[in-house]
């Protein structure tokens, strides 16, 4: 089979697993919302009602949004966090994100040591959806973030490649970041061949109905692993997502409520494909 032959299977195949989602475009509808907010979507505000500070005395927590996205697309997920006490920043990657991840991730680390220098803080946690997650990854791995980074949690981060990428193949001549996430590119074996430093600790968040990211591509060598019973859109919007990151960043194991559904995997989990 030809290389033309493969890459039409595969559009095929995506095509199939679309119609096989639709139950979820709910998640979808609401995170369109979200990511029509644009980039210059106001900031989560602390609420007026009583909340348990939960993220009081923590690092501040910066977010990262994925691929053609917006600021926006965060919102959901930056006001739970902000409800529980976390500081929370988030930057626009671009108009919407497709440039190249390697420059995604030389501005995420300006932006930080900017962070550093006007604050004092030493150390952030990264929180990065989708492309978002390989960007906060290669800064961690390339970039000096080692330095920086207590935890870097990948939500839907398809750290192996994704062929769904194809479907974004049309935005090539403004941007790499497609040809980047197909599974074997250059970007991904460069990033694959950077071993992980020590210090930080990192978690792999993949869901079990998510066409866009499967999740077999998100499990990485060395990495937790938590699989979560939702689709791509819901790693953003669902409130059990979100309890569940919170729990990460507070270093609290996950209790009952918020890891209904969930899976664990460690680092030596062989259970599913790599």
């Amino acid at each position: 089979m030809g290389f033309l032959d493969r890459l039409r299977a595969r559009v095929l195949h995506l095509g199939r697993e679309v119609a096989d989602n639709v139950a979820d475009s709910g998640h979808a509808a609401v995170y369109l919302r979200q990511l029509l907010r644009g980039n210059r979507a106001p900031r989560a505000q602390r609420p007026q009602r009583e909340i348990v500070p939960t993220g009081a005395g923590q690092p501040p927590v910066l977010l990262i949004h994925g691929y053609l996205a917006t600021r926006g697309s965060l919102h959901l997920l930056e006001r739970q966090l902000v409800d529980r006490g976390h500081i929370v920043i988030s930057y626009p990657l671009g108009t919407v994100n497709w440039g190249d991840i390697r420059d995604s991730a030389g501005l995420i680390a300006r932006k930080v040591e900017s962070i550093v220098a006007q604050t004092g803080v030493t150390r952030i946690d990264v929180v990065g959806h989708s492309l978002g997650g390989l960007v906060g990854l290669y800064y961690l791995k390339r970039l000096g973030g080692r330095h920086r980074v207590r935890r870097l949690i990948m939500l839907g981060t398809p750290t192996q490649g994704t062929w769904s990428a194809i479907f974004g193949l049309v935005t090539v001549p403004l941007g790499l970041a497609s040809l980047q996430l197909l599974p074997g590119s250059p970007f991904l074996r460069e990033l694959a061949d950077m071993p992980l430093p020590k210090g930080a600790e990192v978690v792999s968040i993949g869901a079990n109905r998510d066409w866009l990211a499967p999740l077999s591509t998100t499990i990485l060598d060395g990495v937790r692993h938590i699989t979560l019973p939702t689709d791509h859109s819901g790693l953003l919007v669902d409130a059990e997502v979100a309890e569940v990151v919170a729990g990460l960043l507070t270093g609290n194991p996950l209790d009952e409520s918020a890891s209904h559904g969930a899976h664990e995997a460690g680092t030596d989990d062989t259970s599913g494909p790599r």
